[in-house]
């Protein structure tokens, strides 16, 4: 089984749905924890929904689930809900949410829409080294799923397999390494 992933990035919503369509996808699964996009809103959840409906192209919400910022202090690595801005992907507990009920349950019904048509889950987030549906979801599936095969969908139209990343978001950046 294939799972694809994207994120739409800065693209022109026409640019995205080609996208989509070069690869066969029927199914978007949108795994924003807020559907909406101050900057693009072509990509807010009402409209993208019309928009893929007129493709005939399906849309399925999974965000509340699937989402990469979770409402429950718990799932955060210092245990607290974050203020303001912050760089949501290296404050969330991704391994401790991977064990949540909801979490596997989520990833069961992605799995049989997988299963049923070509499906894609879709993110904000352009580069997928750089987002929680690599880091959350494609890990996990990488983890638990052996046999599905997760592929990202790049804004240049390249499309490689979610296993050749091997970017961790728990380790120290260049920068941070201590000096010797």
């Amino acid at each position: 089984m294939i799972l694809y992933s994207i994120g739409h990035g800065n693209h022109s919503i026409d640019k995205f749905i080609q996208m989509l369509e070069d690869n066969g996808i029927m199914t978007l699964v949108d795994v924003r924890t807020a559907p909406y996009s101050r900057y693009n809103p072509q990509f807010n959840k009402d409209n993208l929904e019309h928009l893929l409906q007129n493709r005939w192209i399906e849309y399925a919400y999974a965000g509340k689930y699937l989402g990469g910022r979770p409402s429950d202090p718990g799932l955060y690595k210092n245990k607290m809900l974050p203020p303001g801005e912050i760089d949501y992907l290296h404050e969330v507990d991704y391994p401790e949410i991977m064990k949540r009920p909801w979490f596997q349950k989520a990833i069961a019904q992605l799995l049989e829409l997988a299963d049923q048509q070509t499906t894609a889950m879709m993110c904000s987030e352009e580069d997928p080294a750089m987002c929680h549906r690599h880091h959350l979801i494609a890990r996990y599936l990488i983890a638990n799923h052996p046999e599905v095969e997760v592929k990202h969908i790049r804004g240049d139209g390249k499309v490689f397999g979610a296993r050749t990343i091997h970017k961790s978001i728990d380790e120290p950046s260049g920068d941070q390494l201590p000096l010797f």
